[in-house]
């Protein structure tokens, strides 16, 4: 069985999750991991069972084919540009970069060089989002005219132990969060044309009351942290994007879809699996579970959350793993940088329109990836059964 090795750049947080979950996947090895700060390296190397080395050495070992990227967004265009420079197919956790500019210069330069350059997130690939594209593609609530898509919470002061960067330029909730949401819609419905929005921040500071070393401290906000707008996309459909950290409450679903012959919610995209719902025209909504699909069942869930929340479906690395495979076949893969890079450039778009006023053409444009087949999916999984 022919499996890549992978060293992870960016031993923080969201680091623990992506080595937990690795060994559970065909065609991946992890061989190490490296970071500015040696001991959160050697920290998470200890506890994995991998070597902890410096960037410059993990760039440089030979068995390492892909670069996963986790380091914090101001520095992922350059470990990106420098894993590709070192001949390594790349993965980068979302967004792909923090300037729309810096994202196209690496797909280009991937392109170039014949490397794979893949990016968070990937859980429209996960049981719920491909449950959703079925739903779509197979014309069951007809075209797709019009949208709503939600994300509201009160950011993430209260449970991230340095919340610092999500409220400085390159953070908020457009950037942080809404790739999730950006992905889905996009493999749903296509590219994105053209932006109208509005952007703001409803507080100047935010004190932070997690756990930690930067508890009870206030940090200055820096960039907005609610940002409203309308998507236009190719295929002619309208949708109204909302993300904020403004918000203590809400009622709204993530996403839902109004089509000629009916209507669908689609599962929240921070996850993989989920509940789709759709409705016959005006008949009730109807329910439809992903938890017997791969990469659907509920296998997770936060130390954060309260008693009350369930378990959720955490297939983080299958990304990954289906550009792994695609190096190996030779195919494309779908959680790609073109898609990332054309994200990232629609919600500049939003922020720009949001500071400007009018209506924001979209440049690029980028195909849905290709559906996932349960067999395809399948695949990737290491083990017997989920």
């Amino acid at each position: 069985m022919a499996k890549l090795g992978v060293g992870i750049v960016g031993c923080g947080n969201i680091s623990t999750i992506y080595m937990h979950n690795m060994p559970k996947f065909r065609n991946l090895k992890l061989v190490a991991c490296a970071d500015l700060r040696p001991e959160a390296a050697q920290a998470q190397a200890a506890q994995f069972g991998i070597e902890a080395l410096s960037i410059e050495a993990l760039l440089a070992r030979p068995d390492i084919q892909i670069i996963v990227n986790l380091t914090t967004p101001s520095a992922h265009y350059g470990v990106s540009h420098a894993a590709l420079s070192a001949g390594k197919h790349v993965f980068g956790e979302k967004p792909i970069t923090v300037e729309a500019n810096d994202a196209a210069t690496l797909v280009a330069e991937a392109s170039r060089r014949d490397l794979k350059l893949g990016c968070a997130p990937d859980t429209f690939l996960g049981g719920g989002g491909r449950t959703a594209r079925e739903f779509v593609d197979t014309g069951r609530i007809g075209k797709v005219l019009y949208g709503t898509c939600f994300l509201m919470s009160h950011g993430m002061e209260h449970w991230h132990p340095d919340p610092t960067f999500f409220f400085k330029p390159g953070g908020g909730p457009i950037l942080d969060m809404g790739p999730y949401y950006l992905a889905a819609l996009i493999n749903l419905l296509g590219p994105v044309a053209s932006v109208q929005g509005r952007a703001s921040a409803g507080f100047a500071n935010r004190l932070v009351t997690s756990k930690g070393p930067m508890n009870g401290k206030t940090i200055a906000v820096e960039t907005p942290t609610t940002v409203m707008s309308l998507l236009h996309f190719e295929s002619g459909a309208d949708i109204i994007f909302a993300m904020s950290w403004d918000v203590w409450k809400h009622g709204h679903p993530p996403i839902e879809l109004y089509g000629t012959e009916g209507s669908l919610r689609v599962p929240d995209p921070n996850f993989f699996g989920g509940v789709v719902q759709y409705t016959e025209k005006g008949g009730d909504w109807i329910s439809v579970t992903a938890d017997d699909r791969p990469f659907g069942k509920p296998n997770w869930r936060s130390p954060n959350w309260a008693d009350h929340i369930p378990n959720q479906a955490n297939y983080r690395c299958l990304g990954i793993a289906e550009l792994a495979s695609a190096v190996l076949r030779g195919t494309p893969h779908r959680s790609s940088g073109a898609l990332a890079s054309h994200a990232l450039e629609v919600k500049h778009a939003i922020l720009k329109a949001g500071a400007e006023g009018g209506e924001i053409a979209v440049r690029s444009r980028v195909e849905r990836p290709a559906p996932l087949s349960d067999v395809d999916a399948m695949a990737l999984w290491g083990e017997e059964t989920f």
